[in-house]
């Protein structure tokens, strides 16, 4: 009735099931945390939840991340849901970004969605962008289905920008 081998199979379901389990954990949205007392220089990519309560010294891209009260960011960031507790110095781009009245941010800040609570800061441009082309999806939706560009035509392309961005500047300010 109880051999060996009915114990192993008994086993063997019971860490099927525990499997199970820790692989619906890491689906529930449980976010990877850089603590408090870590440091950590170098970029971050999580195309998951991301939470840094430490210190990061490089850009971060991940699908929603959090910016704890005493985390500081020095980089660029990238995510489709951001909220700033604590201070990032770089860009932020996010298509829904929070700014929480602890933050302090001094960078520009491209968004879709953006909510500021009284007290916070923010030094530099604020530029909402249109809802598909911000943010982690957006960004890694880009660069999965688009063709790898010819560096001649971009330069060219990015040369031309400047030179019609300078004339449209310059033509504004001598009409006034």
């Amino acid at each position: 009735m109880f051999s060996k081998s009915n114990k192993s199979n008994t086993e063997a379901t019971k860490s099927d099931d525990a499997g199970q389990q820790a692989g619906s954990t890491r689906d529930s949205g449980v976010p990877s945390i850089i603590s408090a007392d870590l440091t950590i220089v170098g970029n971050l990519t999580s195309s998951g939840d991301l939470q840094v309560d430490g210190t990061v010294e490089g850009d971060i891209s991940s699908r929603t991340l959090t910016i704890g009260e005493k985390a500081q960011v020095r980089g660029s960031v990238l995510a489709d849901s951001v909220r700033v507790c604590g201070s990032i110095n770089g860009q932020l781009q996010a298509a829904s970004v929070v700014l929480a009245k602890s933050a302090r941010v001094t960078g520009d800040i491209s968004h879709s969605t953006l909510a500021i609570e009284a007290g916070a800061f923010i030094e530099g441009n604020i530029r909402r962008l249109e809802d598909k082309a911000v943010g982690f999806s957006a960004s890694s939706a880009a660069k999965t289905s688009a063709p790898a560009a010819d560096p001649t035509v971009a330069a060219a392309a990015a040369a031309h920008m400047q030179t019609s961005a300078s004339a449209q500047t310059n033509g504004s300010a001598t009409k006034q």
